[in-house]
């Protein structure tokens, strides 16, 4: 698909992606983290190798009326989704390859899998009603 940083142009085609069942890579930083900065271009290389997926960069003040009050304890963090369903929320250390495992290990689950898991644990319930970039753009756009 394609990787973008998020921007207020753009926010349509991101939302388009989730609707059709694509899987989303979201990496929520910020311009000022010093992480952030070294990891974008790790996270533009990554997506290069998938461009079946919709990899976004989300500045989360450019972005604070789409990102809300989501709980960001330390940059960078992913977000996971296909479609309204959220796979993976949490930071990472600054390179992709933990990260990438993550990606396949999702990629690899079955829909049924994916919507047990989903609601598996009390933390996975609260990404599905808290971290939905699906839900949060159909607020904003």
């Amino acid at each position: 698909m394609s990787y973008q940083k998020l921007d207020l142009t753009n926010r349509r085609q991101l939302a388009d992606a989730l609707r059709n069942d694509t899987w989303v890579v979201a990496c929520l930083c910020a311009a000022w983290c010093g992480s952030c900065r070294e990891y974008d271009a790790a996270f533009g290389a990554w997506a290069a190798r998938y461009p079946q997926h919709h990899f976004v960069w989300i500045d989360i003040e450019d972005q604070a009326d789409l990102v809300g009050d989501l709980d960001i304890d330390n940059f960078p963090t992913l977000l996971i989704e296909r479609g309204a369903t959220v796979a993976f929320f949490g930071p990472m250390e600054p390179d992709t390859r933990l990260a990438e495992r993550i990606l396949l290990s999702q990629l690899e689950k079955s829909d049924a899998d994916l919507q047990h898991e989903a609601i598996s644990t009390k933390e996975r319930r609260a990404w599905q009603e808290e971290c939905s970039l699906l839900a949060k753009l159909a607020d904003v756009i």
